[in-house]
């Protein structure tokens, strides 16, 4: 990116953040948002470590994408949740720069996009394992699920990268003011000098092409899927199929369901859209490797081994 054009005007901007909350809120706020990214950034490390320290499971597609979406929460958290964390105790903002505010933005987004092609690939597997099993072992080979695993990181720094672009080319004259506590497209384009309809509509274009593509994906996928498990006899690998498919689910509805809410239908967060947007940003990252772990019983045993040291 080159916005030399449109610095002539702004420089950096003011990120408000949770301003209108009193000085005792905001710390007992930061106190919060910052126990709960130790959590996260804890959860996650434990299944990534417990992926690749059990021989077994680095072996099993399902979870080598697993410890990546485990690796892309870390990195999709990282890119907001400290900024966030150290603006809170600032009555009235913090500064960020042009460039650092057009950085997150895209790391941000670049991340997001890898989780909606992580979660598609990690359906795909489930439909393969469960729907063409004797086929399953080289239609997801582990070369393959490696090639998944790059297309998910590659296709998500380009998915966002030209709209991007676009916006950081716009002339910002000020106010510098954005009422959010991460540089997002809506209070960007709000304070740009001049009105850009096109650009605008074509980032909420793009965003809503990979939400409703993938999603469709998954959940055709998991229909079929589930189709199938309906099919097999009554027993534990039912249930155990069951189950997989369950957490999988759990985590598509509240990661599509809050970023739905904020990006597809931006009016229907209306003034909440900042506190609407922590659910995707820092609550469901959160939640993810509970729901994982607790409801697998290779993943519980992999993290008693390998994190608590018990044989």
């Amino acid at each position: 990116m080159d916005p030399d054009n449109a610095t002539s005007y702004v420089t950096e901007f003011i990120l408000l953040g949770f301003s209108s909350l009193d000085h005792t809120s905001r710390i007992l706020l930061c106190a919060i948002l910052s126990s709960v990214y130790t959590l996260t950034l804890a959860g996650n490390l434990c299944i990534m470590w417990a992926v690749v320290k059990s021989s077994r499971l680095q072996r099993l597609p399902m979870y080598i994408l697993l410890g990546n979406f485990s690796c892309l929460e870390i990195c999709y958290v990282t890119s907001t949740v400290p900024r966030m964390i150290s603006d809170l105790p600032t009555p009235q903002g913090d500064a960020i720069s042009f460039h650092a505010c057009f950085f997150q933005f895209y790391f941000f987004f670049s991340m997001g996009a890898a989780e909606c092609f992580s979660l598609s690939a990690m359906a795909l597997d489930r439909y393969l394992a469960i729907c063409h099993p004797l086929r399953y072992p080289s239609l997801m080979s582990q070369r393959a699920c490696l090639l998944l695993v790059a297309f998910c990181w590659v296709g998500g720094f380009f998915w966002f990268a030209t709209p991007i672009i676009f916006i950081s080319h716009l002339p910002f004259c000020g106010p510098n003011i954005l009422d959010h506590y991460v540089c997002d497209p809506a209070p960007l384009l709000a304070v740009s000098c001049v009105p850009a309809p096109q650009i605008e509509h074509g980032f909420f274009a793009v965003t809503s092409t990979i939400i409703f593509s993938t999603v469709l994906f998954i959940l055709t996928s998991y229909v079929m899927v589930l189709r199938a498990i309906m099919k097999l006899p009554r027993g534990s690998g039912r249930r155990k199929a069951f189950s997989t498919c369950t957490s999988h689910l759990t985590v598509v509805g509240l990661f599509y369901g809050s970023i739905m809410v904020t990006y597809v239908n931006p009016a229907a967060s209306g003034d909440s859209g900042k506190e609407v947007s922590l659910l995707y940003v820092l609550v469901t990252p959160l939640f993810n490797p509970l729901i994982y772990s607790l409801r697998n019983k290779e993943m519980k045993e992999a993290l008693r081994h390998t994190v608590l040291g018990d044989r």
